[in-house]
């Protein structure tokens, strides 16, 4: 007997995965947000924004770890060779939990990366090929600049992280940031760079590799030489890229 089907777009509070969704719409059954409580508040006034331009309700998901501190304190570890723990925990966890709850589907998946993001796009169907999906703005050539235009026409106001020059709408802190990003954090959310600095030497271990955030030059950093990364399956992706390119060179530290 086959499978009922079931398609999905797992919104990241990013313009992305919302224009993904968006022009995906009519075939789309189900959205889905994973909250944390890291995330900068005005994501959910986007989210609730993207309700009302999809027509749909977004389904929120939130793991019982609720933030980051809550999983680096639990597991003792930031971030690695593999990844970061709170990706893992926090995101990861709970779809795979969703996605056990719903093995009687056939369940396509709806992602939002760009023209520019076609490698990442071949990962996805290489690593989850127990799944479809598709890819509508590859479908379409659209970048992510694109994303954003298509955004702004249909009137809804992106994430305010956006306006603040950060390049995703991730977690405020994310422990994948550079030295930039990190000093942007210093400027916009001083409290949040302040507990992340003090969690670090509580563990022992840091986010950047080499440095200490309370050791980190306020001048450091620039924006061009950081990689654009996001949360989630991309994020867990990019390390298993990472990983692959780094087979044939001498072990570095994280």
């Amino acid at each position: 007997m086959s499978k009922k089907e079931l398609k999905v777009c797992w919104l990241s509070a990013g313009v992305s995965s919302f224009i993904a969704g968006y022009l995906k719409r009519d075939s789309i059954d189900l959205y889905i947000y994973i909250d944390i409580e890291n995330q900068h508040p005005d994501s959910m006034r986007f989210i609730k924004d993207c309700e009302k331009i999809l027509g749909k309700e977004i389904q929120i998901l939130k793991s019982p770890y609720r933030n980051k501190e809550n999983v680096i304190r639990q597991f003792r570890y930031i971030n690695g060779p593999s990844g970061a723990k709170c990706t893992e925990i926090l995101k990861k966890r709970v779809r795979k939990e969703w996605e056990m709850e719903h093995r009687e589907y056939q369940i396509t998946y709806v992602w939002g990366f760009d023209m520019d993001e076609r490698r990442r796009a071949e990962r996805i169907c290489e690593a989850m090929p127990e799944f479809k999906h598709e890819f509508p703005l590859i479908e379409k050539n659209l970048t992510k600049q694109d994303a954003h235009a298509i955004t702004a026409r249909l009137h809804v106001k992106r994430p305010v992280t956006y306006d603040m020059g950060f390049q995703n709408n991730n977690c405020i802190g994310c422990v994948k940031g550079g030295m930039w990003y990190w000093n942007q954090i210093r400027k916009y959310f001083p409290e949040v760079f302040q507990t992340m600095a003090e969690l670090e030497r509580e563990i022992g271990h840091s986010c950047i590799n080499g440095v200490f955030l309370d050791e980190l030059d306020p001048e450091r950093g620039r924006k061009e030489d950081e990689i654009s990364f996001d949360c989630g399956i991309f994020c867990h992706l990019f390390f298993l890229e990472n990983q692959e390119g780094q087979k044939d060179e001498p072990t570095k530290e994280e």
